[in-house]
């Protein structure tokens, strides 16, 4: 299986969909990451490309692109949408991980809004969910209890970001658990990722 993991920024998709990458990742899945943003915002560029690359490390990620598109001002959905199709027209993925469209952050919706229609043809499409994420009702749900202390791994490798959430006290890394234990509580087990399918090819 070949899987691509898209994210707005660096850390976006560890916290939506990282403790399912583990678990294709440990079944032996070729998976690649495209990162759309330079996180510039968040700190110099190389420290956040720096902190991927560690993340991916854990995961076993094998390969990650980064388109550089300037953070918080993305161009016209024309660019984004073609730096997201050269990306299919390299890797060919089988399953798609991208970021659910309603929420509250531009990048993030600008981004699942080009991955969408760059991926229409695509078979296998999910959209994971962000703490800025609005309205998200997941249908589709991963059971990652085995494989969410590493989740939690990626998270801290993203070290310059731990703490801007802009919640007094409140790290990512325990949004995070707070995300798994709930999204765990709706499909019975203790952690869980929850997803939209955009589509899903079940094959019998």
């Amino acid at each position: 299986m070949r899987i691509l993991a898209i994210s707005p920024h660096p850390d976006d998709f560890e916290i939506g969909c990282g403790g399912t990458l583990l678990k294709y990742a440990r079944r032996g899945a070729e998976i690649t990451a495209l990162i759309m943003s330079d996180g510039s915002l968040g700190g110099p560029t190389e420290v956040r490309h720096a902190e991927q690359q560690e993340s991916a490390e854990i995961i076993g990620i094998r390969r990650v692109l980064c388109a550089g598109f300037r953070d918080a001002d993305l161009p016209g959905d024309r660019e984004v949408i073609d730096a997201i199709e050269n990306v299919l027209r390299e890797i060919r993925p089988t399953f798609l991980f991208v970021p659910f469209g309603q929420d509250t952050h531009q990048d993030h919706r600008k981004v699942s809004n080009a991955a969408l229609s760059a991926t229409r043809y695509s078979r296998n499409v999910l959209c994971y969910e962000c703490p800025t994420s609005v309205n998200f009702h997941p249908t589709i749900f991963v059971d990652v209890s085995q494989e969410f202390e590493d989740k939690i791994g990626t998270l801290e490798a993203h070290r310059s970001q731990v703490e801007r959430t802009h919640i007094e006290g409140l790290p990512i890394t325990e949004i995070a658990r707070s995300m798994a234990h709930f999204r765990g509580a709706q499909s019975r087990v203790s952690h869980a990722e929850g997803f939209q399918a955009v589509r899903l090819f079940i094959n019998l």
